[in-house]
């Protein structure tokens, strides 16, 4: 990840922590406007849209991410928690403990 985008990120992380998750959100999104490829970011705006209440979003941004991961288990696993997750708070029970299955290594 270039410099610029490992600084957004981690200022990202920081609003985030903060509680400003719209201010983590822009700067996700500018980070992505930078490096479109880079499927750690689009999980951490999945991350911050999930705690938004954005479940549908979040589940598209992580399953974005997984298309983007190559070979990156624990950042897979992280996506299929956060669509497992975002699933169960729309009322796709089913649909969560499959994801569940997947973060698993199912």
């Amino acid at each position: 990840m270039p410099p610029a985008v490992a600084s957004l990120a981690q200022r990202a992380e920081q609003q985030r922590q903060s509680g400003d998750a719209g201010g983590a959100a822009a700067t996700l999104e500018r980070a992505l406007r930078i490096q479109p490829q880079e499927a750690y970011l689009w999980n951490r705006l999945a991350r911050v849209r999930l705690e938004q209440g954005m479940s549908d979003s979040a589940a598209k941004l992580a399953s974005r991410s997984n298309a983007l991961t190559g070979d990156a288990p624990a950042l897979k696993t992280n996506n299929w928690e956060i669509i497992a997750t975002a699933r169960r708070q729309s009322g796709d029970i089913e649909g969560a403990v499959e994801a569940e299955r997947k973060a698993a290594g199912g």
